[in-house]
């Protein structure tokens, strides 16, 4: 019985896997582990063609590109001085629009004091330029900080590059990086969206 079942499943959703089939079979009432459902399908025939990949997320790692700047904050995230601690970190996401998918990257700067987004960017590459202009905003904005105030990010490409080192710097900015190997690190920032 569950052997027509599945076969029926699979005339309607032809390239369903068994992840899927046993979703399937417990909209109709059939509750059976994954494992037989995956020994049944082999048995049936019922191969997947077609796979679903999930699309790799943006990286902006790309290695040693300019100056790499030490760890200062070491998860020192909590402040108790507005625009003393600002972290950063460019985000890819998606959207759909008419049906065509879409990727803008959102180049925000937050306030660790209250996780305020206090000066973002939005891009349809990741740029330099809307790095920049976002950096920019941040940095007219924390100027009224009476303390050093301190820089965060990842070590992307961008935030590696001589004229954001030497902005920070003119500025008398700490800056400060963490160190992201081959793979998307979140900041703080990210999380506490």
């Amino acid at each position: 019985m569950i052997e027509q079942v599945m076969l029926e499943i699979r005339q309607e959703h032809t390239n369903a896997g068994y992840r899927p089939m046993v979703e399937l079979l417990k909209q109709r009432g059939i509750y059976v582990n994954h494992k037989k459902v995956q020994r049944l399908m082999k048995k049936l025939g019922l191969r997947v063609t077609t796979f679903w990949h999930k699309s790799r997320k943006y990286n902006s790692y790309k290695g040693k590109v300019g100056t790499v700047a030490k760890n200062k904050l070491h998860r020192r995230f909590n402040t108790s001085i507005p625009h003393q601690k600002i972290t950063t970190d460019t985000t890819e996401f998606k959207y759909y629009d008419k049906g065509v998918q879409k990727k803008p990257y959102l180049n925000p700067y937050l306030d660790l004091f209250n996780n305020e987004v206090i000066s973002y960017e939005i891009s349809k590459q990741p740029t330099y330029q809307a790095i920049t202009t976002a950096l920019q905003e941040a940095l007219e904005l924390t100027s009224d900080c009476l303390y050093r105030r301190t820089f965060h990010s990842d070590q992307g490409w961008a935030y590696q590059m001589k004229n954001y080192v030497f902005k920070l710097k003119s500025k008398k900015i700490i800056q400060s990086m963490f160190f992201c190997c081959h793979i998307k690190a979140h900041s703080i920032m990210v999380n506490s969206w």
